[in-house]
């Protein structure tokens, strides 16, 4: 029975229809900070989920690219590579289609896709930049649940709603991250 389950969530995964599953307790410390609302949490998955969907359902992209996608508050972020404009431009026009995409924040690069290895060290990255943003004390009430942090070719991206005193000390605290090549900010401000 387990093989079978094992087998099923593979050809989910290679399929891009597992999405990250809803963390109550994360919801729960977003929530106490007033930023968004449950539903436009819930929202944001969808958005991440629908946009795999539509992506993973073009065998062209499917077979040439490797396009990540992120919401917060209605913001599409595209992350990756795509070997040509056309490819690139296909993912943006698919992924603005989606219900609830207010704006598409494009970021594809203009590259073969990145190995496994590639991925592996960003996925590190990504790890240590959440480890360090857990560890922020010197903003009052600031929790590392109001800043999304996602890396691609040692590139990292922030997202959030943030007042600009909390994106300082965010950027300033991932800027002396081994590895950071470049920081990309899409927050929407408060202030």
């Amino acid at each position: 029975m387990n093989k079978y389950l094992l087998l099923l969530t593979g050809l989910l995964i290679l399929n891009g229809c597992v999405t990250t599953p809803i963390d109550e307790n994360e919801i729960t410390r977003e929530l106490a900070q007033g930023r968004r609302s449950r539903a436009q949490i819930i929202t944001d998955r969808s958005i991440e989920a629908d946009s795999l969907d539509e992506l993973s359902g073009d065998k062209e992209l499917l077979a040439q690219t490797h396009i990540n996608v992120h919401a917060f508050n209605g913001a599409a972020l595209l992350t990756g590579e795509a070997p040509s404009e056309a490819l690139r431009a296909k993912a943006v026009n698919l992924v603005r289609s989606v219900d609830d995409v207010k704006i598409v924040y494009n970021k594809i690069a203009i590259a073969p896709p990145s190995d496994l290895s590639s991925r592996a060290n960003d996925a590190q990255l990504a790890a240590n930049v959440r480890a360090a943003l857990d560890k922020i004390r010197s903003l009052n009430g600031f929790s590392p649940t109001m800043v999304k942090a996602y890396t691609e070719q040692g590139v990292v991206y922030l997202m959030g709603k943030a007042h600009r005193n909390e994106g300082t000390v965010v950027i300033n605290l991932v800027r002396y991250q081994p590895n950071v090549k470049q920081i990309i900010t899409v927050f929407e401000y408060l202030d």
